[in-house]
Parts: C-alpha cells; structure tokens; sequence
C-alpha cells in the first residue's frame, strides 16, 4: 500500500510541476497561438511560439519508426508463436529483449555512424542530421516491445481454435493469419500502441540522429526536432531560469505527457477487453 501511496503521489507530482510552471507560459503567450502555430523560435526576435514544427517533428520519426517495427515485430511474433521450435523461441526472443536494454545514447550514434552514411550513399541530398536515421534507429528499439508484447498474445489464444481450423482443412500459413491474428488482435494492437508511444517518448537517439531544426516538413531526409529533442536542447543550463524560453520546457513537457497519456490509456483499454476475453 505505501508504495502504491508513493507511485500516485509522485504522478500527481509531476503534473502538479507541469501545470503550475505551464500556467506562467500561457499566462504571457496564447494557447491558441502555441497550439497552431506553425514557427517555433522562442530564443530569437521576434519570438515565435506555435508548437506544431515539434509536433510534426514526432510524428514523423514516430511514424517512421512504426512502419519498420510494426510489421516486422509481428511477423516476427507469429514466427516465434506458430512456426519456431521451443528451442528456437527460447534462444531468439531473448536476443530480441537485448535489444531493448542497449542505452538510447548507443543509437543516437549508431544512427549517425552507420545509418546516416548509408542514406547519404543513397540519396545524396541527405542531410547529415535527418529524421530518417532518427526513424530507423527507433524502429529497432522498439522492435522487442511489438515482437514480445504480440508473441504473449498470440501465444494466448486458445489451442481449440487452432485445432478447429486445422479440422477444417486450413494450412499452416491460413490459421495463423486468418484464424490467430484476428483472435490475437487486441493484445497486437495494444502493443502497437505502447510501442507507438515509446517512439514518441523518445529522447536521445532523436536528439543526436534528427538534430535540432524545428520545421514543418514531410520530407525524412532533412533535419526535424522533436519534442523530447527541444526538452533536452533548453535544460542544457544556458537558459535563464524563471524566463518565457525556460518556461517553454514546461509548455511542450505538459503537451508530450497528455499525448502519451491518451495513448497509454487507450493501450490500457484495448488490453482489458483483450484479458476479458481469454481470461
């Protein structure tokens, strides 16, 4: 009971921190202005607040990473689930999970050592700061997390529905797709979701792959800058402590807790309407 206290006091605690030193921040700059606008440039004149170039900076490498990790994350589940030997899952998923235990710093530079070359090989245009780096270096850390998370669900579902397939004549390859997966698909998209809000979570490997300029843009070859990336930039030391621009990391902290809150509530729905119905 005290640690359960302590976990609920130390959340109220952080939101207590954002919305007090957030209040200030909107207390001198629009919600309206910082909610749609479109240049951020809080340390220049004039000062520009519109976090939508953060916004848009996530999202990119969010969504970028997921189109590596999810699709790979689940083939890879259904593998280890329906095709692999116990010996086999029992030596592959465990290397998987060693992915998840390498420090983000270790990609940051894996990014821009290894992956970025290569881009830059491919598409000369490339910059050497660029969101696509940043996307594939966290499509492989969250890898482990879809692969694991979708493999426990899979491996959840009743053998009867496998065998009442296989009953009627189905192939491997057909129970697997068309009869475990659909069976599988809240505790899969529940892992879609948590890994999806990893990727957004993110802090360092963006920061040293994507780099640090805030734009609106579609294209994954030039640099970006995330939110977590802006966070990390202004608690260097270098910003005036109590000033509108140090007051920002409130600002785009509490913007970044409420998107992965939703998320995090929602994987937490998905999840129990998935135990619901196998428990």
């Amino acid at each position: 009971m005290g640690c359960g206290v302590i976990s609920v006091l130390t959340t109220i605690g952080i939101v207590a921190v954002l919305l007090s030193q957030s209040l200030g921040f909107f207390a001198a700059v629009s919600p309206v202005e910082f909610l749609t606008g479109t240049r951020w440039s809080p340390d220049l004149v004039p000062q520009s607040f519109g976090i939508l170039p953060l916004v848009n900076g996530t999202m990119i490498i969010a969504l970028g990473s997921s189109v590596i990790a999810l699709p790979i994350g689940l083939a890879t589940a259904i593998y280890l689930s329906e095709y692999a030997s116990e010996r086999t899952r029992k030596t592959v998923k465990p290397i998987l999970e060693i992915l998840a235990g390498i420090p983000t710093v270790v990609y940051g530079y894996f990014g821009i050592m290894f992956v970025t070359p290569i881009l830059r090989g491919i598409f000369p245009d490339t910059g050497i700061f660029n969101a696509a780096s940043a996307a594939i270096v966290v499509g492989i850390m969250i890898l482990p997390m879809v692969s694991s998370l979708s493999e426990d669900a899979l491996s959840a579902v009743p053998r009867a529905l496998r065998e009442a397939a296989y009953g009627l004549g189905a192939t491997k390859f057909e129970v697997s797709t068309r009869v475990v997966v659909p069976a599988a698909l809240s505790g899969i998209v529940a892992s879609f979701i948590l890994a999806i809000s990893r990727a957004i979570g993110e802090t360092m490997a963006v920061t040293l792959a994507a780099g640090a300029t805030p734009r609106m843009t579609l294209n994954l070859l030039e640099s970006v800058q995330t939110m977590t990336a802006y966070i990390v930039q202004v608690s260097l030391g270098d910003t005036p402590y109590g000033s509108i621009e140090y007051q920002t990391i409130f600002a785009v902290g509490l913007v970044l807790f409420l998107i992965t809150l939703a998320m995090n509530l929602l994987s937490q729905r998905i999840t129990r309407r998935f135990r619901e119905e196998y428990e």
